[in-house]
């Protein structure tokens, strides 16, 4: 049942009016940030359409049906001696629902064709065939030959197969794929929704529930992943920049933590580290504009003084400073030079 998911009620009504209406697309696009859910929404949709004994057009979520749709075999390591298993469908417990992932950062051809190949077969045991590519923007990584090949089963989709193309860029999307999709747009979750489902699953400690819902930028899928102690120590650095800012404008102290941010140990986490900063500093900035909705709720005495010393308008240059850099980045630059020119600009903002 669509109640059991978080979030994105707008989509509930979309796929129920759908259902209803029995009315289903041959191809949907659902877009949205990683982490919204999408995968789960795909599932539930074709355990809608499968189940043995739905209730109220929805899926009941106890027959023989519904409980083996979903349940996928562990994928296989991401090495060169597996990739041929990358090379098809991959099936559930239920012969009817199949999925096409990436393999290192592709989805490769050959599976598309598999899937269409597949898609062109009578359902075993359903009414329908659902085949769900994910993620789908994969597809034109290395070239369009993957997008290419799956237009051939979007031109002339199979009146039983069903296509979920899940994706967080759809513009990265073939043109021509994207016209052939009716597309669905997840938003991101709200902090109270993604505190509700943490509180409610006991999967989380009571005291981190608010942080992690707030750091988890509307994805309940990065708020399971996050491991906040290690939050917490990238915060610890990034709060040494702000106080070097905000307190003295200390040059040299800056230009140390630069040289640390760009130690070997950190060169996976510096992107990371700079959102840090940019969340420290926004919420330095409500403060300052006499807001009360910060993400780091729990440094909120700590994050008052420095509003104290900081106007608006150098919070706001800050931010946009970070941006600026980041941007730099999908070109090739020296992040060490980067750093250093960025905290100097910063302090004499």
């Amino acid at each position: 049942m669509f109640d059991k998911l978080v979030g994105n009620h707008r989509v509930k009504a979309v796929l129920r009016r759908m259902l209803a209406q029995n009315r289903v697309p041959g191809a949907l696009i659902f877009a949205g940030d990683d982490g919204v859910g999408k995968r789960q929404f795909a599932l539930e949709f074709a355990r809608a359409v499968l189940c043995l004994s739905p209730q109220n057009g929805e899926a009941c979520d106890g027959c023989g049906s519904c409980n083996r749709i979903g349940d996928f075999p562990a994928f296989p390591p991401q090495e060169d001696k597996y990739k041929d298993e990358y090379k098809k469908v991959f099936w559930s417990k239920h012969a009817d629902v199949g999925t096409v992932v990436a393999y290192k950062n592709n989805i490769l051809v050959d599976a598309i064709r598999n899937l269409e190949l597949e898609a062109n077969y009578s359902p075993y045991e359903g009414k329908a065939r659902f085949f769900i590519v994910d993620p789908a923007d994969k597809l034109n990584n290395s070239s369009d030959a993957a997008g290419n090949a799956l237009l051939k089963t979007l031109e002339e989709p199979p009146a039983t197969s069903h296509l979920i193309l899940l994706t967080s860029r759809p513009n990265s999307l073939l043109q021509t794929i994207r016209s052939r999709c009716q597309i669905i747009r997840f938003a991101p979750l709200t902090p109270d929704e993604i505190e509700f489902y943490l509180s409610e699953s006991g999967k989380v400690s009571p005291n981190d529930v608010k942080l992690l819902a707030r750091i988890a930028r509307g994805s309940l899928g990065r708020a399971l992943a996050l491991n906040l102690e290690h939050y917490k120590g990238q915060r610890e650095m990034m709060l040494n920049v702000l106080d070097a800012l905000a307190s003295s404008r200390d040059r040299a102290r800056l230009l140390k933590i630069a040289e640390e941010l760009n130690e070997a140990k950190f060169k996976d986490e510096y992107e990371c580290r700079l959102e840090v900063l940019q969340t420290l500093i926004h919420d330095v900035w409500t403060l300052r504009l006499g807001g009360s909705d910060l993400i780091n709720e729990d440094l909120q005495t700590k994050l008052t003084k420095f509003a104290e010393t900081t106007d608006s308008r150098r919070a706001q240059l800050w931010l946009a400073e970070i941006e600026i850099l980041r941007e730099q980045f999908m070109v090739n630059v020296n992040r060490k030079i980067a750093t250093d020119a960025l905290f100097m600009r910063m302090a004499n903002a």
